[in-house]
């Protein structure tokens, strides 16, 4: 189809004559439609003087070649080492340059096969744990109660759905980057999204996606990645899924998880155990509550049983008086009734009598007063008394309170809030 549209280019303006240099940048133009992956051996590798690799891909079957090259930033980002007899895969386009002909210019290489796939993984897999990219030690801790969490993943599929699902409501913010993760593809957008996430406030980064073949996890084996992770200013959790073999990225990271669910449940984990917290804390708040209600309690019904006791006494004094004075009245009507002509005497004797029993009686009703008045609240106030209350429970002793506390002192006629300067124990 490329190849078409640019005879059809050609032949709809075949009166033009080009230069050269014209010519080939149309046809470059065109040539850009013509991305492929090329699949093929190394039969020859050459470095230029600026670090740009130029090789031969050859084809198994055929013997046939194609000419191309990588640039050098290409080729240091994907660790691919190109030398004679290595089956590799080249992404990109060809290009004709103006001075030194066709080639096939390689965006993207990758291993091809299995076999080297896993051999190039173990190599790199021993490199950093010599240097101690692995470490326990090395890792950092997930802050507790994170709320600003950077996640790398690809918008679509199941893996945000599932991580987002999973997150709880704990008031996250979450910063997406839409990233490919499949694949050698994946290697620049993965990079491009670590430094962006460099430059942003956040207290965790989430790089996640499922599970896959050692191809498709390539990404997640690469060196410069893995460098970036270990290096990230914040702690990072891989959550990639995986059977057999474990991305080195994720080993390098400083949580590893096997889905993007343990990804959602290491970040909501501090969060639940503060509620957890929360609501043992609200369950002794209310214990205590009680038990203070309680003793309250016990305090009023004490005092009601003494006042009770108190009027009971004043009580019974009455009947005692009402008692005498029946016994009074029925002995004067028998002393009227009998000794009629001792009336005068008898008068005076009754007199005397009835006073003597309503001095008595008065002094029973003053001392009765006397009783009621020494159990009233309001008069144990009005002597200088207080009660005094640090948030509305009752201080009884010093170490109820402490230095800087607010509490509150009732008085006979009002409240005095204040607050503690100093305590002085009793020695």
């Amino acid at each position: 189809m490329a190849i078409d549209k640019i005879q059809q280019n050609i032949s709809e303006k075949d009166e033009k004559i080009f230069s050269v240099s014209e010519y080939l940048g149309r046809l470059n133009i065109a040539l850009k439609s013509c991305r492929a992956k090329i699949i093929g051996e190394v039969s020859e590798i050459n470095f230029g003087p600026t670090g740009h690799a130029y090789f031969v891909l050859k084809d198994k079957k055929d013997g046939s070649i194609i000419q191309c090259v990588i640039w050098k930033p290409k080729y240091d980002l994907y660790g691919v080492e190109l030398k004679q007899g290595v089956e590799i895969i080249a992404s990109g386009c060809p290009n004709v340059h103006l001075r030194y002909g066709f080639k096939f210019v390689a965006e993207i290489i990758e291993y091809a096969g299995e076999g080297i796939l896993k051999e190039e993984y173990e190599k790199l897999k021993k490199k950093l744990t010599q240097e101690g990219v692995f470490e326990k030690e090395r890792k950092r801790l997930i802050p507790e109660y994170p709320q600003f969490v950077g996640v790398i993943t690809s918008k679509t599929g199941a893996v945000i759905h599932d991580f987002t699902t999973n997150l709880g409501k704990f008031g996250f913010k979450i910063k997406m980057y839409d990233s490919r993760v499949e694949g050698q593809d994946a290697v620049e957008d993965i990079l491009r999204a670590i430094n962006s996430f460099k430059r942003q406030e956040i207290e965790v980064l989430v790089i996640m996606r499922g599970g896959g073949s050692l191809e498709s996890m390539l990404a997640f084996n690469n060196e410069e990645i893995i460098r970036q992770v270990v290096n990230f200013p914040v702690p990072v959790i891989a959550g990639i899924g995986h059977e057999k073999n474990i991305p080195l990225m994720s080993l390098a990271a400083d949580v590893m998880v096997s889905t993007p669910t343990a990804a959602a449940n290491c970040l909501s984990e501090s969060w639940e155990q503060a509620e957890s917290k929360l609501e043992k804390c609200e369950r002794n708040i209310l214990n205590l509550y009680s038990k203070d209600l309680s003793e309250i309690k016990n305090i009023l019904n004490g005092f009601y049983y003494r006042v009770r006791q108190g009027f009971g006494s004043i009580l019974s004094g009455y009947i005692e008086i009402e008692n005498k004075l029946k016994t009074f009245l029925s002995l004067i009507s028998n002393q009227l009734t009998l000794k009629r002509k001792d009336i005068f005497n008898i008068s005076k004797s009754i007199l005397k009598s009835f006073t003597f029993g309503f001095n008595d009686i008065n002094d029973k009703i003053f001392n009765s007063n006397r009783i009621i008045s020494s159990y009233n609240p309001e008069r144990q106030l009005k002597l200088g008394y207080s009660i005094t209350k640090h948030k509305n429970s009752l201080i009884k002793n010093t170490k109820d309170v402490k230095i800087g506390d607010e509490i509150e002192v009732q008085v006979f006629d009002g409240f005095i809030e204040s607050k503690v300067k100093k305590i002085n124990k009793k020695i």
